[in-house]
């Protein structure tokens, strides 16, 4: 009864033995050419171990095919091409799918922007975004016309967005 567990015990004491062996004198070799294709030694030396992880799992098979080392290497070599899939992949995103983060600080000081412009233009985009009053009275307010109004606007717009370091293009 207790030694079908023993002859298991040592099949597996066996095996393990074998595939430290194979895992020492193979792991290098396995390790430099995934560490050749990412240029990137941890990535490779993670994907180099989790190809040799599967290895162990699957070693009972494995380890009766005419070229294990082949094998692992064919599994290191598949994940590291997921993993260059997925560099690409990330790079396109960030590169053109989702808009761009701006590397400046999120937060503006958008009244000391305003507080730099010059005073009409100060006045006019007080007027017309603070107190949300239509052109024509913010031309009627300062005493000039309309158009000229709509020019402070326009000229305040464009400083507010150097200041800001915004895109200057402005409905």
């Amino acid at each position: 009864m207790f030694a079908a567990p023993a002859r298991s015990l040592v099949l597996l004491t066996d095996a393990s033995l074998e595939y430290t062996a194979f895992f020492r004198r193979e792991f290098a070799a396995v390790l430099r050419t995934i560490a050749l294709m990412l240029r990137d030694q941890a990535r490779a030396e993670e994907i180099t171990q989790d190809a040799f992880l599967q290895l162990l799992v699957h070693w009972p098979k494995v380890s009766r095919y005419e070229r294990p080392d082949a094998w692992v290497r064919r599994v290191a070599i598949r994940l590291a091409l997921r993993a260059l899939r997925r560099d690409r992949l990330w790079q396109l995103v960030r590169g053109g799918l989702l808009p761009k983060v701006p590397d400046r600080p999120t937060h503006f000081d958008v009244d000391g922007a305003i507080r730099q412009l010059p005073g009409s233009q100060r006045a006019a985009v007080v007027l017309h975004y603070y107190e949300d009053r239509p052109t024509a009275e913010v031309a009627t307010i300062l005493g000039c016309s309309e158009s000229t109004a709509r020019v402070h606007l326009h000229h305040a717009r464009k400083r507010l967005a150097e200041l800001l370091g915004e895109d200057d293009r402005v409905a």
